[in-house]
């Protein structure tokens, strides 16, 4: 299909992270978060939508489009790359998604990863959560995590996604991925499965129910180093939302086991760059220390945020203050930091701190220059004498003091 083609290749073209293809209206692009149509593009009509069905699905992607009116899969296109598609229905018509996947992993450089995110993916066991909403990049970030660890570690790594996105080459580690409806029923019967195939690290792709969230928290209870996603903003959201899943009965004995397992979250948004085109993801970090814990266990989980402000010594990164640091460094707009800070106040002060250092540097930055005319000018030097000489002029008079008077009189 000829017309499909020429739009994944114009996606890779443009840097879209998107296509989406409605009947009757033109075909839009997502490009650095900014959906917009494409007016040269082919009119998509439920022919065409017919044609694209009939090129991309086989015989699972149709009978999962036929039972459930949507269809979710991963597609390979040579020279164009790997796909996310969701081919769907929506007011009697047809509707698809396209998202691309690169290839090759970015590193943590590449995508500005904070250097405590490395240290999070050398942990042993434990729970570690990579939050944000819908399109942040988490599932890039848990990517490159995981790519590193298969670089760098000895382990068995088992995937459980929907649908697999990202291919792991085995390397150091041992890599399984398991595509949920495909290779497994549900995320849920994939870690219970997968605890009897002796994995050392888990990747739950969402916890998206009750149950799911009870087998990955007993999963990294039982030793295991287990990363699943949410969507959810910020470490206190992210408790909040997990143990107000379960009944008021057992909030009690989550808030002690997530006490236990929690090691670490990792909260995450994408904003557009002011300094060039593209995005750049802003980050918080919560790590799990002991006052945390308590906070947890005492149902407390508002106070959290202070503590993850006091606990910068230990790697953890507030969102304001990240932001404040990328609108210091002119890489995003203010405006735009401002909308997305959790507490604007807390936001105004660091911007208010990181100016008044920023004063403090160029007026060392002054002194520094002013120093050696200042030290110059303390010792009795002639300091245009200096400059004069050094630019080749000879001085027309010296000063003398005393002493050599003295030795020219004699």
């Amino acid at each position: 299909m000829r017309e499909l083609i020429d739009l994944f290749m114009r996606m890779v073209k443009i840097g879209a992270s998107d296509l989406h293809l409605q009947e009757q209206t033109k075909p839009y692009y997502r490009v650095n978060g900014i959906l917009s149509m494409f007016e040269e593009g082919p009119f998509v009509d439920h022919a065409f939508m017919e044609q694209a069905r009939t090129y991309l699905f086989g015989d699972y992607e149709s009978e999962q489009f036929e039972t459930r009116m949507c269809a979710d899969f991963a597609h390979v296109m040579e020279n164009i790359g790997r796909l996310r598609v969701s081919f769907f229905t929506q007011n009697s018509k047809w509707g698809a998604v396209f998202r691309m996947i690169p290839e090759i992993l970015p590193s943590f450089e590449q995508l500005g990863l904070p250097e405590i995110v490395r240290t999070i993916a050398k942990f042993p066991r434990g729970l570690v959560l990579v939050v944000g909403p819908t399109g942040s990049g988490k599932t890039t970030t848990l990517a490159t995590m995981l790519d590193w660890i298969n670089h760098n570690r000895n382990v068995h790594i088992l995937t459980l996604e929907d649908p697999i996105e990202y291919k792991h080459k085995n390397h150091n580690c041992l890599v399984n991925q398991r595509e949920v409806g495909r290779d497994v029923m549900s995320f849920l019967d994939g870690i219970r499965e997968g605890l009897r195939m002796d994995p050392d690290v888990i990747l739950v792709g969402e916890m998206r129910d009750l149950e799911t969230t009870a087998m990955a928290l007993m999963a990294a209870e039982t030793g295991h180093l287990v990363f699943a996603t949410l969507h959810t903003s910020g470490a206190s959201d992210t408790i909040d939302r997990i143990i107000d899943i379960f009944p008021a009965n057992q909030q009690a004995q989550i808030r002690t086991q997530l006490a236990l397992s929690l090691r670490a979250v990792v909260s995450q948004v994408l904003v557009r760059r002011r300094d060039r085109e593209g995005r750049v993801a802003i980050f918080e970090v919560m790590l799990m220390t002991n006052s945390i814990r308590n906070l947890i266990r005492e149902s407390k989980v508002h106070q959290i945020d202070h503590v993850i402000q006091s606990g910068r010594k230990q790697g953890m990164i507030t969102l304001e203050h990240n932001i404040s640091s990328m609108i210091e460094q002119g890489i995003i707009d203010s405006n735009i930091g401002i909308e997305l800070a959790n507490d604007p106040d807390d936001l105004l002060e660091f911007l208010l701190k990181d100016s008044a250092k920023e004063k403090r540097r160029r007026e060392r930055e002054a002194e520094m220059e002013l120093g050696p005319r200042q030290d110059f000018r303390t010792v009795g030097y002639d300091v245009g004498h200096a400059a004069r000489k050094d630019q080749g002029h000879q001085p027309q008079d010296t000063v003398q003091n005393p002493q050599q008077k003295q030795r020219t009189g004699q």
